[in-house]
Protein backbone atom coordinates (compact mmCIF):
# COMPACT_ATOMS: atom_id res chain seq x y z
CA UNK A 1 0.00 0.00 0.00
CA UNK A 2 1.41 3.62 -1.23
CA UNK A 3 2.08 6.04 1.66
CA UNK A 4 -0.96 8.45 0.33
CA UNK A 5 -3.56 5.37 0.09
CA UNK A 6 -2.64 4.76 3.73
CA UNK A 7 -3.04 8.28 5.06
CA UNK A 8 -6.41 8.98 3.00
CA UNK A 9 -8.31 6.33 4.90
CA UNK A 10 -9.61 5.91 8.52
CA UNK A 11 -9.70 3.31 10.74
CA UNK A 12 -13.08 1.91 9.42
CA UNK A 13 -11.73 2.37 5.73
CA UNK A 14 -9.12 0.53 6.06
CA UNK A 15 -10.73 -2.49 7.95
CA UNK A 16 -12.87 -2.28 5.06
CA UNK A 17 -9.82 -3.31 2.65
CA UNK A 18 -8.78 -5.89 4.93
CA UNK A 19 -12.52 -7.55 5.15
CA UNK A 20 -12.42 -6.72 0.62
CA UNK A 21 -9.03 -8.25 0.34
CA UNK A 22 -7.66 -5.99 -0.88
CA UNK A 23 -5.18 -4.98 1.30
CA UNK A 24 -3.20 -7.64 4.27
CA UNK A 25 -2.78 -6.75 7.78
CA UNK A 26 0.35 -7.16 7.17
CA UNK A 27 0.30 -4.52 4.55
CA UNK A 28 -1.20 -2.03 6.38
CA UNK A 29 1.16 -2.72 9.36
CA UNK A 30 4.20 -1.69 6.83
CA UNK A 31 2.86 0.87 5.85
CA UNK A 32 2.29 2.27 9.93
CA UNK A 33 5.92 1.39 10.16
CA UNK A 34 7.44 3.15 7.56
CA UNK A 35 4.95 6.39 8.22
CA UNK A 36 6.44 6.11 12.18
CA UNK A 37 10.08 5.76 10.23
CA UNK A 38 9.49 9.05 8.15
CA UNK A 39 7.65 11.33 10.94
CA UNK A 40 9.25 9.81 14.12
CA UNK A 41 12.63 11.37 14.27
CA UNK A 42 10.72 14.95 14.13
CA UNK A 43 7.78 13.92 16.83
CA UNK A 44 8.97 11.18 19.41
CA UNK A 45 5.09 10.19 19.82
CA UNK A 46 5.86 6.32 20.35
CA UNK A 47 7.75 5.02 23.84
CA UNK A 48 7.40 1.58 22.82
CA UNK A 49 8.02 -0.40 20.17
CA UNK A 50 6.02 -3.90 19.64
CA UNK A 51 7.36 -4.55 15.70
CA UNK A 52 7.62 -8.27 16.32
CA UNK A 53 4.97 -8.86 18.14
CA UNK A 54 2.45 -7.17 15.55
CA UNK A 55 4.59 -8.85 12.33
CA UNK A 56 3.75 -11.69 13.91
CA UNK A 57 -0.11 -10.89 14.80
CA UNK A 58 -0.78 -9.33 11.08
CA UNK A 59 -0.10 -13.01 9.94
CA UNK A 60 -2.79 -14.35 12.43
CA UNK A 61 -6.72 -15.06 11.32
CA UNK A 62 -8.12 -11.82 12.67
CA UNK A 63 -11.36 -10.83 13.58
CA UNK A 64 -13.27 -7.83 14.45
CA UNK A 65 -14.75 -4.32 13.47
CA UNK A 66 -10.80 -3.39 12.76
CA UNK A 67 -9.58 -6.64 11.68
CA UNK A 68 -5.78 -5.84 10.70
CA UNK A 69 -5.80 -2.01 11.25
CA UNK A 70 -2.77 -0.72 12.99
CA UNK A 71 -2.84 0.92 16.33
CA UNK A 72 -1.21 2.05 19.57
CA UNK A 73 -1.56 1.82 23.19
CA UNK A 74 -1.26 4.75 25.49
CA UNK A 75 1.83 4.30 27.84
CA UNK A 76 -0.69 4.49 30.86
CA UNK A 77 -2.96 2.07 32.23
CA UNK A 78 -3.47 -0.19 29.06
CA UNK A 79 -0.99 -2.74 29.98
CA UNK A 80 0.13 -5.38 27.14
CA UNK A 81 1.08 -8.78 29.13
CA UNK A 82 5.30 -8.84 28.49
CA UNK A 83 5.75 -4.98 27.81
CA UNK A 84 6.37 -2.42 30.25
CA UNK A 85 3.93 0.44 30.71
CA UNK A 86 6.62 3.13 31.81
CA UNK A 87 4.08 6.00 32.45
CA UNK A 88 6.75 8.63 31.35
CA UNK A 89 8.60 7.43 34.35
CA UNK A 90 12.26 6.36 34.85
CA UNK A 91 11.74 3.70 37.34
CA UNK A 92 9.15 1.67 35.79
CA UNK A 93 11.48 1.78 32.33
CA UNK A 94 11.93 -2.16 32.89
CA UNK A 95 8.99 -3.22 34.85
CA UNK A 96 6.37 -5.65 32.27
CA UNK A 97 3.00 -6.12 32.75
CA UNK A 98 1.74 -9.28 34.00
CA UNK A 99 -1.30 -9.27 32.25
CA UNK A 100 -3.41 -6.92 29.49
CA UNK A 101 -6.06 -4.61 31.03
CA UNK A 102 -9.54 -5.10 29.73
CA UNK A 103 -9.51 -1.95 27.53
CA UNK A 104 -5.97 -3.97 25.66
CA UNK A 105 -8.25 -7.17 25.76
CA UNK A 106 -10.99 -5.72 23.77
CA UNK A 107 -8.89 -3.70 21.28
CA UNK A 108 -7.49 -7.18 20.74
CA UNK A 109 -10.49 -8.84 20.30
CA UNK A 110 -11.94 -5.98 18.01
CA UNK A 111 -9.37 -7.13 15.58
CA UNK A 112 -6.45 -4.09 16.43
CA UNK A 113 -2.79 -4.79 15.75
CA UNK A 114 -0.54 -3.23 18.09
CA UNK A 115 2.66 -2.15 17.62
CA UNK A 116 3.43 0.18 20.42
CA UNK A 117 2.91 2.64 23.32
CA UNK A 118 2.56 6.05 23.14
CA UNK A 119 4.44 9.04 24.76
CA UNK A 120 2.75 10.48 28.12
CA UNK A 121 4.08 13.24 30.84
CA UNK A 122 5.65 11.54 33.93
CA UNK A 123 2.56 9.50 35.16
CA UNK A 124 0.31 11.50 32.78
CA UNK A 125 0.32 14.30 35.31
CA UNK A 126 1.06 17.52 33.09
CA UNK A 127 -0.90 19.20 29.94
CA UNK A 128 2.33 18.66 27.69
CA UNK A 129 4.15 15.63 27.00
CA UNK A 130 7.61 16.75 28.11
CA UNK A 131 9.06 13.95 30.40
CA UNK A 132 12.32 13.43 31.52
CA UNK A 133 13.29 10.35 30.31
CA UNK A 134 12.70 10.91 26.83
CA UNK A 135 12.70 13.65 24.17
CA UNK A 136 9.92 15.74 24.42
CA UNK A 137 6.74 14.85 22.06
CA UNK A 138 5.77 17.57 19.24
CA UNK A 139 2.41 18.79 17.72
CA UNK A 140 2.40 17.40 13.93
CA UNK A 141 0.73 21.14 12.86
CA UNK A 142 4.18 22.95 14.26
CA UNK A 143 6.23 20.98 15.61
CA UNK A 144 8.08 23.93 18.20
CA UNK A 145 4.85 23.21 19.89
CA UNK A 146 3.09 20.41 21.92
CA UNK A 147 0.57 18.13 21.18
CA UNK A 148 -0.93 18.32 24.78
CA UNK A 149 -1.01 16.06 27.12
CA UNK A 150 -1.17 13.01 28.78
CA UNK A 151 -2.50 11.60 25.54
CA UNK A 152 0.30 13.51 23.79
CA UNK A 153 1.90 10.50 21.49
CA UNK A 154 -1.45 9.69 20.88
CA UNK A 155 -2.84 12.77 19.36
CA UNK A 156 0.93 13.49 17.63
CA UNK A 157 0.47 9.86 16.30
CA UNK A 158 -2.57 10.11 15.01
CA UNK A 159 -2.50 13.32 13.31
CA UNK A 160 0.67 12.61 11.87
CA UNK A 161 -0.75 9.35 9.93
CA UNK A 162 1.02 6.78 11.92
CA UNK A 163 -2.35 5.33 12.49
CA UNK A 164 -5.91 6.01 11.96
CA UNK A 165 -6.93 6.29 15.94
CA UNK A 166 -4.60 5.61 19.10
CA UNK A 167 -5.55 4.72 22.82
CA UNK A 168 -5.76 7.61 25.37
CA UNK A 169 -7.41 8.14 28.74
CA UNK A 170 -8.64 11.39 30.56
CA UNK A 171 -8.42 12.29 34.03
CA UNK A 172 -8.46 15.84 33.68
CA UNK A 173 -8.96 16.66 29.89
CA UNK A 174 -5.64 14.58 28.81
CA UNK A 175 -7.98 13.05 25.51
CA UNK A 176 -9.55 16.44 24.96
CA UNK A 177 -6.68 18.61 25.17
CA UNK A 178 -5.05 16.87 22.83
CA UNK A 179 -7.70 16.32 20.36
CA UNK A 180 -7.98 20.06 20.87
CA UNK A 181 -4.29 21.24 20.15
CA UNK A 182 -4.05 18.47 17.19
CA UNK A 183 -7.30 18.59 15.40
CA UNK A 184 -8.44 15.75 16.55
CA UNK A 185 -11.73 14.18 17.62
CA UNK A 186 -11.25 13.48 21.69
CA UNK A 187 -14.65 11.83 23.29
CA UNK A 188 -14.09 11.13 27.21
CA UNK A 189 -16.86 8.89 27.75
CA UNK A 190 -19.13 8.82 31.15
CA UNK A 191 -17.79 6.87 34.39
CA UNK A 192 -17.71 3.43 34.31
CA UNK A 193 -18.72 3.23 30.01
CA UNK A 194 -15.71 1.18 29.82
CA UNK A 195 -14.00 -0.46 31.97
CA UNK A 196 -11.01 -0.12 34.17
CA UNK A 197 -10.20 -3.15 35.11
CA UNK A 198 -8.29 -5.54 36.21
CA UNK A 199 -5.53 -4.11 38.26
CA UNK A 200 -8.34 -1.54 39.16
CA UNK A 201 -12.36 -0.71 39.95
CA UNK A 202 -11.91 3.18 39.04
CA UNK A 203 -8.60 5.11 38.45
CA UNK A 204 -8.31 8.42 39.53
CA UNK A 205 -12.06 7.68 41.76
CA UNK A 206 -13.63 7.52 38.28
CA UNK A 207 -12.73 10.74 37.39
CA UNK A 208 -10.56 9.01 34.60
CA UNK A 209 -11.64 6.81 31.40
CA UNK A 210 -10.41 5.20 28.32
CA UNK A 211 -11.23 5.72 24.93
CA UNK A 212 -9.27 6.84 22.08
CA UNK A 213 -7.93 9.70 19.91
CA UNK A 214 -9.35 9.89 15.74
CA UNK A 215 -9.88 11.37 12.85
CA UNK A 216 -13.56 10.40 12.39
CA UNK A 217 -16.74 10.40 14.39
CA UNK A 218 -17.83 6.36 12.79
CA UNK A 219 -14.24 5.62 13.98
CA UNK A 220 -14.74 6.95 17.13
CA UNK A 221 -18.41 5.40 17.22
CA UNK A 222 -17.31 1.62 16.08
CA UNK A 223 -14.68 1.95 19.25
CA UNK A 224 -16.66 3.09 21.84
CA UNK A 225 -19.01 -0.23 20.52
CA UNK A 226 -15.94 -2.09 21.04
CA UNK A 227 -14.59 -1.50 23.95
CA UNK A 228 -17.77 -0.26 26.35
CA UNK A 229 -19.59 -2.44 28.68
CA UNK A 230 -18.88 -3.81 31.99
CA UNK A 231 -16.08 -6.09 33.08
CA UNK A 232 -16.19 -9.36 35.73
CA UNK A 233 -15.54 -7.20 39.00
CA UNK A 234 -16.33 -3.97 37.89
CA UNK A 235 -17.92 -1.88 40.99
CA UNK A 236 -21.08 -1.12 38.97
CA UNK A 237 -22.78 -1.33 35.21
CA UNK A 238 -23.62 2.19 33.35
CA UNK A 239 -26.72 1.53 31.36
CA UNK A 240 -26.03 0.00 27.85
CA UNK A 241 -26.83 2.48 24.92
CA UNK A 242 -30.19 2.04 23.19
CA UNK A 243 -28.44 0.51 20.08
CA UNK A 244 -24.81 0.34 18.76
CA UNK A 245 -23.18 3.93 19.04
CA UNK A 246 -22.59 3.04 15.11
CA UNK A 247 -25.71 3.03 13.84
CA UNK A 248 -26.68 6.70 16.70
CA UNK A 249 -24.39 7.95 13.99
CA UNK A 250 -26.40 7.10 11.45
CA UNK A 251 -29.68 9.27 12.81
CA UNK A 252 -29.47 13.24 12.82
CA UNK A 253 -29.67 14.53 16.30
CA UNK A 254 -32.93 16.27 17.07
CA UNK A 255 -32.59 19.82 17.62
CA UNK A 256 -30.98 20.48 20.70
CA UNK A 257 -30.74 23.30 23.36
CA UNK A 258 -27.19 24.11 24.00
CA UNK A 259 -25.68 26.76 26.39
CA UNK A 260 -22.15 28.08 25.57
CA UNK A 261 -19.52 30.00 27.47
CA UNK A 262 -16.25 31.04 27.39
CA UNK A 263 -14.92 32.85 30.26
CA UNK A 264 -12.79 31.03 32.47
CA UNK A 265 -14.01 29.37 35.58
CA UNK A 266 -10.78 30.37 36.96
CA UNK A 267 -10.38 33.46 36.14
CA UNK A 268 -7.23 32.92 33.46
CA UNK A 269 -7.16 34.26 30.20
CA UNK A 270 -8.82 33.22 27.23
CA UNK A 271 -7.16 33.76 23.84
CA UNK A 272 -9.44 35.38 21.19
CA UNK A 273 -9.11 32.61 18.98
CA UNK A 274 -10.38 30.02 22.06
CA UNK A 275 -13.50 32.30 21.83
CA UNK A 276 -13.96 32.75 18.35
CA UNK A 277 -13.77 28.93 17.88
CA UNK A 278 -17.10 28.43 20.18
CA UNK A 279 -18.47 31.73 18.36
CA UNK A 280 -18.10 29.85 15.27
CA UNK A 281 -19.36 26.59 16.56
CA UNK A 282 -22.57 28.24 18.04
CA UNK A 283 -23.34 30.18 14.52
CA UNK A 284 -23.01 26.66 12.95
CA UNK A 285 -25.11 25.23 15.22
CA UNK A 286 -27.81 27.61 14.86
CA UNK A 287 -27.75 27.16 10.90
CA UNK A 288 -28.27 23.55 12.04
CA UNK A 289 -31.78 24.18 13.27
CA UNK A 290 -30.24 23.85 17.32
CA UNK A 291 -31.08 27.00 19.71
CA UNK A 292 -28.31 28.45 20.96
CA UNK A 293 -27.45 30.48 23.68
CA UNK A 294 -25.16 32.16 26.30
CA UNK A 295 -25.28 29.65 29.60
CA UNK A 296 -23.25 28.28 32.13
CA UNK A 297 -24.13 25.59 35.30
CA UNK A 298 -23.62 27.66 38.19
CA UNK A 299 -19.94 26.54 39.73
CA UNK A 300 -17.45 27.79 42.04
CA UNK A 301 -14.47 27.00 40.04
CA UNK A 302 -12.34 27.73 42.30
CA UNK A 303 -13.37 25.48 44.32
CA UNK A 304 -13.52 22.74 41.93
CA UNK A 305 -10.07 23.19 40.89
CA UNK A 306 -9.06 23.34 44.46
CA UNK A 307 -11.34 19.60 44.82
CA UNK A 308 -9.29 18.68 41.70
CA UNK A 309 -6.49 19.30 42.66
CA UNK A 310 -6.65 17.07 46.05
CA UNK A 311 -7.40 14.42 44.08
CA UNK A 312 -4.07 14.84 41.90
CA UNK A 313 -1.95 15.61 45.13
CA UNK A 314 -3.46 12.00 46.91
CA UNK A 315 -3.22 10.55 43.52
CA UNK A 316 0.61 11.22 43.17
CA UNK A 317 1.51 10.51 46.36
CA UNK A 318 -0.06 6.59 46.40
CA UNK A 319 1.53 6.53 42.83
CA UNK A 320 5.05 7.31 44.11
CA UNK A 321 4.27 5.22 47.11
CA UNK A 322 3.34 2.29 45.27
CA UNK A 323 5.80 2.61 42.49
CA UNK A 324 8.73 2.81 45.02
CA UNK A 325 7.61 -0.23 46.60
CA UNK A 326 7.21 -1.89 43.75
CA UNK A 327 10.55 -1.29 42.30
CA UNK A 328 12.69 0.18 45.12
CA UNK A 329 13.52 3.47 43.66
CA UNK A 330 14.25 5.63 45.44
CA UNK A 331 12.14 9.73 45.91
CA UNK A 332 15.20 11.34 43.67
CA UNK A 333 14.40 8.67 40.50
CA UNK A 334 10.86 10.83 40.04
CA UNK A 335 11.01 14.39 38.18
CA UNK A 336 11.31 17.52 40.74
CA UNK A 337 7.75 18.29 40.34
CA UNK A 338 6.30 15.28 41.02
CA UNK A 339 8.66 14.55 44.19
CA UNK A 340 7.42 17.80 45.09
CA UNK A 341 3.42 17.26 44.54
CA UNK A 342 3.77 13.74 46.34
CA UNK A 343 4.83 15.06 49.50
CA UNK A 344 2.19 17.73 49.43
CA UNK A 345 -0.15 14.60 48.95
CA UNK A 346 1.29 12.99 51.93
CA UNK A 347 0.77 16.33 53.75
CA UNK A 348 -2.73 16.10 53.21
CA UNK A 349 -5.34 14.20 55.92
CA UNK A 350 -7.79 11.48 54.96
CA UNK A 351 -10.21 13.87 56.17
CA UNK A 352 -9.53 16.48 54.15
CA UNK A 353 -9.11 14.34 50.99
CA UNK A 354 -13.02 12.81 51.78
CA UNK A 355 -14.55 16.46 52.36
CA UNK A 356 -13.13 17.28 48.79
CA UNK A 357 -14.44 14.11 47.37
CA UNK A 358 -18.00 14.80 48.58
CA UNK A 359 -17.71 18.36 47.28
CA UNK A 360 -17.90 16.49 43.70
CA UNK A 361 -21.73 15.96 44.30
CA UNK A 362 -22.01 19.67 44.61
CA UNK A 363 -20.67 20.32 41.58
CA UNK A 364 -22.59 17.46 39.41
CA UNK A 365 -26.21 18.89 41.20
CA UNK A 366 -25.17 22.12 39.91
CA UNK A 367 -24.73 20.25 36.09
CA UNK A 368 -27.63 18.30 36.79
CA UNK A 369 -29.67 21.42 37.25
CA UNK A 370 -27.88 23.22 33.67
CA UNK A 371 -28.98 20.21 32.14
CA UNK A 372 -32.37 20.04 32.82
CA UNK A 373 -32.50 23.50 30.87
CA UNK A 374 -29.91 22.16 27.80
CA UNK A 375 -29.17 19.27 26.35
CA UNK A 376 -25.39 20.29 26.07
CA UNK A 377 -22.94 22.90 27.50
CA UNK A 378 -20.44 24.16 24.27
CA UNK A 379 -17.21 26.07 25.36
CA UNK A 380 -13.52 26.13 24.30
CA UNK A 381 -11.56 22.92 24.93
CA UNK A 382 -8.55 24.90 26.12
CA UNK A 383 -8.08 28.43 26.56
CA UNK A 384 -5.42 28.75 24.01
CA UNK A 385 -2.73 27.16 21.41
CA UNK A 386 -0.12 24.87 22.48
CA UNK A 387 2.44 25.89 24.58
CA UNK A 388 5.94 26.16 23.06
CA UNK A 389 8.38 22.75 23.60
CA UNK A 390 9.59 23.53 27.28
CA UNK A 391 7.65 26.94 27.53
CA UNK A 392 5.94 25.33 30.61
CA UNK A 393 9.30 24.33 32.04
CA UNK A 394 10.60 25.61 35.48
CA UNK A 395 13.26 28.50 35.03
CA UNK A 396 16.82 27.15 36.21
CA UNK A 397 16.88 29.22 39.66
CA UNK A 398 12.94 27.47 40.49
CA UNK A 399 14.43 24.35 39.46
CA UNK A 400 17.28 25.29 41.92
CA UNK A 401 15.07 26.36 44.84
CA UNK A 402 12.45 23.66 44.14
CA UNK A 403 15.34 20.86 44.14
CA UNK A 404 16.76 22.37 47.68
CA UNK A 405 12.97 21.97 48.61
CA UNK A 406 13.06 18.41 48.68
CA UNK A 407 15.49 17.82 51.25
CA UNK A 408 13.36 19.98 53.46
CA UNK A 409 10.35 19.12 55.58
CA UNK A 410 6.94 19.99 54.11
CA UNK A 411 4.36 20.66 56.73
CA UNK A 412 0.71 21.88 57.04
CA UNK A 413 2.15 25.33 56.55
CA UNK A 414 2.99 25.18 53.40
CA UNK A 415 -0.70 24.10 52.66
CA UNK A 416 -1.92 27.33 55.09
CA UNK A 417 0.06 29.58 53.42
CA UNK A 418 -1.85 28.97 49.62
CA UNK A 419 0.56 26.31 48.06
CA UNK A 420 -2.55 24.29 46.72
CA UNK A 421 -4.91 27.56 45.66
CA UNK A 422 -1.57 28.58 43.48
CA UNK A 423 -0.82 25.32 41.99
CA UNK A 424 -4.27 24.81 40.82
CA UNK A 425 -4.52 28.45 39.29
CA UNK A 426 -0.96 28.14 37.62
CA UNK A 427 -1.55 24.49 36.43
CA UNK A 428 -4.98 25.02 34.70
CA UNK A 429 -4.56 28.48 33.55
CA UNK A 430 -4.37 26.65 30.08
CA UNK A 431 -6.76 23.70 30.12
CA UNK A 432 -9.18 25.50 32.82
CA UNK A 433 -12.13 24.17 30.79
CA UNK A 434 -12.28 19.94 31.27
CA UNK A 435 -11.79 19.12 34.47
CA UNK A 436 -16.19 19.70 35.19
CA UNK A 437 -16.61 16.44 32.87
CA UNK A 438 -14.25 14.17 35.37
CA UNK A 439 -15.39 14.78 38.54
CA UNK A 440 -18.90 14.76 37.44
CA UNK A 441 -18.49 11.60 35.74
CA UNK A 442 -20.12 13.34 32.64
CA UNK A 443 -19.47 12.46 28.78
CA UNK A 444 -17.32 15.21 26.70
CA UNK A 445 -16.07 15.54 23.16
CA UNK A 446 -13.60 17.79 21.68
CA UNK A 447 -14.63 18.50 18.12
CA UNK A 448 -12.39 19.87 15.50
CA UNK A 449 -14.30 23.13 14.16
CA UNK A 450 -11.55 26.07 13.92
CA UNK A 451 -8.16 26.95 12.70
CA UNK A 452 -6.27 30.18 13.30
CA UNK A 453 -2.78 31.54 12.97
CA UNK A 454 -1.54 32.52 16.62
CA UNK A 455 0.00 35.30 15.48
CA UNK A 456 0.28 36.44 11.98
CA UNK A 457 2.78 35.17 10.16
CA UNK A 458 2.67 31.91 12.47
CA UNK A 459 1.79 28.27 11.46
CA UNK A 460 -2.28 27.62 11.48
CA UNK A 461 -3.10 25.93 14.60
CA UNK A 462 -6.67 24.11 15.66
CA UNK A 463 -8.45 25.32 18.28
CA UNK A 464 -10.82 22.75 19.56
CA UNK A 465 -14.52 23.22 21.05
CA UNK A 466 -15.81 21.03 23.79
CA UNK A 467 -19.62 19.91 24.28
CA UNK A 468 -20.54 18.00 27.86
CA UNK A 469 -23.85 16.26 27.68
CA UNK A 470 -25.96 14.89 30.56
CA UNK A 471 -24.26 11.75 31.94
CA UNK A 472 -24.83 8.58 29.64
CA UNK A 473 -25.19 10.68 26.94
CA UNK A 474 -22.65 9.48 24.52
CA UNK A 475 -25.25 9.19 21.69
CA UNK A 476 -26.31 12.84 22.43
CA UNK A 477 -22.64 13.31 21.78
CA UNK A 478 -21.61 11.32 18.75
CA UNK A 479 -24.57 12.55 16.67
CA UNK A 480 -24.08 16.16 16.97
CA UNK A 481 -20.31 15.36 16.00
CA UNK A 482 -21.44 13.37 12.98
CA UNK A 483 -23.47 16.24 11.89
CA UNK A 484 -21.06 18.76 12.56
CA UNK A 485 -18.67 16.41 10.62
CA UNK A 486 -21.15 16.26 7.82
CA UNK A 487 -21.75 19.79 7.39
CA UNK A 488 -17.90 20.79 7.91
CA UNK A 489 -15.63 18.12 6.88
CA UNK A 490 -12.53 17.53 8.93
CA UNK A 491 -11.11 14.58 8.27
CA UNK A 492 -8.60 15.62 4.95
CA UNK A 493 -7.60 18.54 7.09
CA UNK A 494 -3.85 17.44 7.94
CA UNK A 495 -0.94 18.42 9.09
CA UNK A 496 2.16 19.14 7.28
CA UNK A 497 4.03 16.71 8.09
CA UNK A 498 5.16 15.68 4.24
Amino acid sequence: MRADEYLQHDATGLADLVARREVSAAELLAAALARAEEVEPRLNAIAVRMDAIAQARAREGLTGPFAGVPFLLKDIQQDYAGQPTTAGCAPLLKVHATAHSSFTQRCLDAGLVIFGRTATPELGLKAVTEPLVRAPTRNPWSPDRSPGGSSGGAAAAVAAGIVPMAGAADGGGSIRIPAGWCGLLGLKPSRGRVPAGPDCAEVWEGASSDGVLSHSVRDTARMLDAIAGPAEGDPFAIAPPERPFAEEIERPPDPLRIGFSTASPIGSPVHTQAVAAVAQAARLLDGLGHAVEPAAPEIDGAALARCYLTLYLGQVAADVAAIRARTGARASAFELETQLLARLGRVLSAGEYVAARREWNTFGRALGRFHARYDLWLLPTAAGPPPRIGELALPPLQRAALAASCYLPVGRAMLAAGVVETVARDAFARTPFTQIANLTGTPAISVPLHWAAREPGEPTLPFGVQFVARFGQEATLLRLAAQLEQAVPWRQRRAAMG
